[in-house]
């Protein structure tokens, strides 16, 4: 363990949490966040009151192969949870109500409460739209006081005060809750922002690690998936702390020298990864899962609006963050769950959404299109700034050649 004092913030089931803002009459309700716009509610009068009233739909009412993406925490106690299929969630929870998903008003609500938190911890890794980690080891510190002299318990108590500092600048700047894990590194940390959730505040030494870590399953790491978990379990390691107490070598056997010795030192709490302030994304891409499985040739018009809706929103941001890129490319995935892809790199990079459209429609071209579409997603790579481009060598829309299937 080190003098670190590392935060990981999570916001408290975001997507549905920004959803009761809008609508707060259904806080203290089954929610699920996952709809298309056909679940949007319709606004209508009251005949006698002339009040506004709103009709939500009942998960009951869903038809088609859209997933979760997120659920109020009444609804998770009912076994809906994010990614599973809504026809299933909706045999769990027929009563719960539907929303569609804004995107783009949770990415605006993820900026604010980023922001926030850097106005009091300036030093953040972004690991997700709802979710950062904060180097909290020189914040708040007195006076001629260094982290490497500060006492243990001097150090938790200025974690907590600038942890509930920085709930509340994020309440403030978003009238949201989030759940904050502060302990010496990232690992622990991403483990105990979960463990007093939601509105939760946890601040956890070393010392804390064999009582409040160990008795955890060991799917709580953050690397261990369930195939790994349901390995380990077959092999009698059910929690972090047989995982701890297990022989390395054994482990190393098992999974091989790299995982088999991670998995040890991550179950022992030991993490030297630094809080990465600054990182350059590789890929940008948007994607739908559509409601009911398109026929390429029937269902024509609505896969070319979606096709020029992602590219629109993947130009959108594109120019927000602030690159272009050189390679376009397609995902599909058809109705037996099978991905395909294609990309097509072009001379000079762009941001532009319809030559953004046009790279991908040259793509398309190359995609087997008799079964049935169920997503579909366009993304750019071979990102830089456009500053670092002259602006003659930016790509814009060019003449078309011969049109893809989803052109008019």
């Amino acid at each position: 363990m080190t003098d670190r004092l590392i935060a990981h913030l999570d916001m408290d089931a975001f997507y549905a949490s920004v959803e009761l803002l809008r609508y707060p009459e259904l806080r203290g309700a089954p929610v699920v966040i996952g709809g298309g716009s056909r679940h949007q509610p319709e606004e209508t009068v009251d005949p006698v009151t002339g009040a506004a009233v709103r009709r939500f739909t009942r998960l009951s009412e869903y038809t088609g192969r859209g997933v979760a993406t997120t659920a109020t925490y009444e609804a998770r106690a009912l076994g809906v949870h994010s990614a599973m299929g809504l026809l299933k969630a909706a045999r769990l929870a027929p009563d719960a109500w539907l929303l569609p998903t804004d995107f783009d008003t949770y990415r605006q609500y993820s900026r604010r409460f980023k922001a926030a938190v850097r106005e009091i911890a300036p030093q953040v890794e972004e690991s997700g739209i709802d979710e950062i980690y904060i180097d909290l080891t020189d914040v708040g510190l007195p006076p001629a006081v260094s982290a490497r002299t500060e006492t243990p318990a001097a150090a938790s108590e200025r974690a907590r005060h600038v942890a509930r500092a920085i709930k509340d600048a994020v309440r403030a700047a978003t009238r949201l809750s989030c759940s904050i894990g502060v302990t010496p590194n990232k690992l622990l940390s991403k483990i105990a922002s979960e463990l007093d959730k939601p509105d939760g505040l946890t601040v956890l030494t070393a010392a804390d690690v064999p009582a409040r870590i160990w008795p955890l399953p060991a799917r709580k790491i953050n690397g261990v998936g369930p195939k790994t978990a349901a390995r380990l379990e077959a092999l009698g390691i059910a929690t972090i702390g047989d995982l701890a107490r297990a022989d390395p070598a054994w482990l190393i056997d098992e999974f091989g020298s790299s995982r088999g010795a991670w998995m040890h030192e991550a179950a022992n709490g030991r993490d030297d990864r630094s809080v990465v302030t600054a990182s350059e994304p590789v890929t940008i891409s948007r994607e739908t899962t559509v409601e009911r499985d398109l026929a390429a040739q029937r269902d024509r018009a609505e896969l070319s609006a979606i096709f020029t809706e992602l590219c629109e929103e993947l130009a959108g941001d594109l120019q927000r963050k602030g690159y272009v890129g050189r390679t376009s490319g397609l995902k599909v995935r058809y109705s037996n769950c099978k991905i395909v892809t294609r990309d097509l790199t072009i001379p000079k990079p762009t941001h532009d959404a319809i030559e953004i459209r046009r790279v991908a429609g040259e793509c398309l071209k190359r995609v087997p299109l008799e079964l049935r579409i169920r997503l579909l997603g366009v993304r750019i790579s071979g990102l830089c700034r456009p500053e670092d481009v002259a602006s003659s060598a930016l790509s814009v829309a060019e003449p078309k050649g011969e049109p893809s299937l989803f052109d008019e």
